[in-house]
């Protein structure tokens, strides 16, 4: 049965984030030959109407309103519960970022729906939708099947093939009326600087205690900007002070999927492993043998992290960087 599947179109520092194309091209999937919309906010957001239109996107809702130019959480829940009910959407799909965990939440509630999160996977089943999530730290995996209702789910960043499928785009401006706000966000301080989105990262170079300081993150980020990827951290990292605690990796911070992952000085606690164990290559380096992050790696490398690193460093320039 065909569906109509809206898309919220999330963007960061003025482009669209790639977790956005993944549930595009997700939708398609499950839209059954429906609808795919796409709901891009924010002032400029007619810019990004060509991008979305090439993973699928029938329909491009423009909420073209200062309002939305920054995010809050009553402006953002207001406008999206307006869309999907001038839609009539039946399954709605966003990333499984900052954003999505705090707005899916309360947009679902306020339709009496569930909302499946963090999912790794997502297909029709017999006409049901079926999503796969991790849970108990990824130890275990479940299965959340709808076959009424709406339908609300953030997806896991990295998870999904992406899939062009262009398509001339019908775009609808829409205003949505915003009223009885509780929160007006007067600055933005960012603790991190620039560099690639840690959850999105393809390449991520991650140190825990063994990097022993705050310098000792240099060599890693050398590498991370040789391999164009971003730098993480694990929990001890951050609790000695050593980085800010948006770099950390692990149950109680962010879980990432990327193609590579590379673990400095980090002895593989059961909590860092719950947020990067499912990357697709792991490589550890340590100088203990015995270290538990040695039994998730795909490669070990035995030594000292300052040693090793701007080793690899320069192997990598050799190979990446055009003499």
């Amino acid at each position: 049965m065909s569906k109509k599947v809206l898309v919220f179109v999330e963007s960061k520092d003025g482009k669209l984030r790639n977790v956005s194309f993944e549930a595009l091209t997700v939708a398609k999937q499950l839209a059954g030959g429906g609808e795919v919309i796409a709901a891009l906010f924010g002032t400029g957001a007619t810019e990004f109407v060509q991008e979305v239109s090439q993973y699928g996107s029938n329909k491009v809702y423009v909420l073209e309103n200062e309002a939305l130019v920054t995010y809050t959480t009553d402006v953002y829940t207001q406008a999206l519960c307006q869309v999907i009910e001038d839609l009539q959407a039946e399954v709605i799909l966003m990333g499984h970022t900052a954003i999505g965990k705090d707005v899916a939440p309360r947009v679902a509630a306020r339709f009496g729906a569930g909302l499946a999160s963090d999912c790794i996977g997502a297909d029709l089943e017999n006409g049901d939708i079926v999503f796969t999530r991790p849970i108990y730290a990824g130890k275990a995996f479940q299965k959340k099947v709808f076959n009424q209702g709406k339908v609300f789910a953030t997806l896991r960043p990295n998870n999904f093939e992406l899939k062009e499928n262009p398509v001339q785009a019908e775009v609808v401006p829409f205003q949505p009326v915003i009223k009885d706000l509780r929160t007006i966000v007067k600055e933005i301080v960012r603790k991190t600087t620039g560099g690639v989105d840690l959850s999105e990262a393809k390449v991520i170079i991650s140190g825990g205690r063994g990097v022993k300081s705050k310098d000792g993150f240099q060599p890693l980020q050398e590498l991370a900007e040789v391999l164009g990827g971003a730098v993480g951290a694990s929990r001890g990292a951050c609790d000695a002070d050593f980085c800010d605690y948006a770099l950390q990796i692990g149950q109680t911070g962010k879980v990432v999927t990327p193609d590579l992952y590379i673990a400095c000085g980090i002895s593989g606690a059961i909590q860092h492993l719950a947020g990067m164990s499912n990357s697709k290559v792991i490589v550890a380096i340590n100088k203990d043998p015995e270290a538990p992050i040695f039994q998730v790696a795909d490669y070990g490398i035995v030594g000292d992290l300052f040693e090793v690193v701007p080793l690899l460093t320069e192997e990598f320039k050799k190979v990446l960087v055009p003499s």
